[in-house]
């Protein structure tokens, strides 16, 4: 009897031994109530209580979690039906409120996840739910955090995984796109043809602008050149007139003083004047300062005299002439 008695001690003693030590593990806490009221947190590493009075009633991580959020339908602002998943990234700051303050943490924190998912979803048009993304994001991570911050609870992230409209909205959608694709196309086409008109009709413009300018430029060049050569061929002529003319002033000089020394020198004159009468009669008449004059070879006088008036003429209007004239015969007037 005493030896059951023993054993009984022994067993109890142990299991009391065994139930006054707790081991928690990093990342984790635990509570602990004294006769059905709250008494300690537990925190990692090595823990003692009291046998038969402790009892660890909540024991969870404080390590950020996941809430996988299935797919939630919604009803936009412009009665668009949708289907919303989410997932919500979460952790516990405080322990005592996670376990006293609600019941069942999971379930309340999935059902405040898709009340403000329908309240938020149904603010926005279809379009906006698409677009404003990021903006529903913040929105409800903010207004999740505030909710959950009794509970002891801090909402990290929170992100719109898929929004899916219906069939009908996605075939309206579709049609849609596809007529805006469609619209978009002709409008680039037009475009690219009115711009490929625009540029052909500016290079041939410009185009004929530069011929008409090459042309304009040529005429010009050509103007100028046929100026210069009228002028040159005028001045070489003008020229060979006046020395023409000088040298016959010269050989009617010294024909007329051989005349005086030499009464038989008349008759080769008349030679000489009656073949170069034709030559100087031409280069006269070309001048635009000659004169025509008609004398007869065999007044030798009167040859002379008309000739030394063409030559006195040719040197008022051509002062090099004169120049010449005056080289030739200084102090001679």
């Amino acid at each position: 009897m005493e030896q059951l008695f023993l054993l009984i001690s022994l067993a109890l003693g142990g299991s009391a031994l065994a139930g006054s030590v707790k081991i928690i593990n990093q990342g984790n806490e635990a509570l602990v109530d004294r006769l059905g009221s709250y008494n300690t947190k537990l925190e990692p590493g090595l823990n003692f209580m009291i046998p038969f009075f402790d009892r660890v009633v909540f024991r969870e991580t404080n390590r950020e979690k996941v809430i996988d959020i299935p797919p939630q339908k919604c009803i936009t602002r412009d009665n668009v039906a949708i289907e919303v998943e989410a997932v919500v990234y979460w952790r516990i700051v405080d322990m005592e409120k996670a376990y006293y303050k609600v019941e069942n943490l999971q379930a309340a924190m999935v059902n405040l996840v898709l009340t403000q998912i329908r309240s938020e979803m149904g603010q926005l048009e279809l379009d906006q739910t698409f677009t404003a993304r990021t903006e529903v994001n913040e929105t409800l991570l903010r207004d999740l955090d505030i909710a959950t911050d009794p509970w002891g609870v801090k909402v990290t992230r929170v992100e719109l995984r898929d929004i899916i409209p219906s069939k009908a909205v996605q075939d309206s959608m579709e049609l849609q796109m596809s007529a805006e694709r469609k619209k978009r196309a002709a409008i680039l086409t037009s475009e690219g043809e009115r711009e490929s008109a625009v540029n052909s009709s500016r290079g041939r413009a410009e185009a004929q602008v530069l011929e008409a300018e090459a042309n304009q430029k040529a005429v010009v060049l050509r103007a100028e050149a046929e100026k210069e050569a009228t002028v040159l061929k005028a001045q070489a002529e003008r020229e060979q007139q006046i020395l023409k003319a000088h040298a016959i002033a010269q050989s009617s000089d010294i024909l007329a003083q051989k005349m005086k020394d030499n009464p038989q020198a008349q008759q080769a004159l008349e030679v000489l004047i009656a073949l170069g009468y034709l030559d100087m009669g031409s280069a006269i008449g070309q001048s635009e300062s000659a004169k025509v004059m008609f004398m007869d070879p065999r007044t030798i006088p009167g040859t002379l005299e008309g000739i030394r008036s063409i030559v006195s003429e040719s040197q008022a209007d051509n002062p090099m002439l004169g120049e010449i004239n005056n080289h030739q015969h200084p102090g001679k007037v």
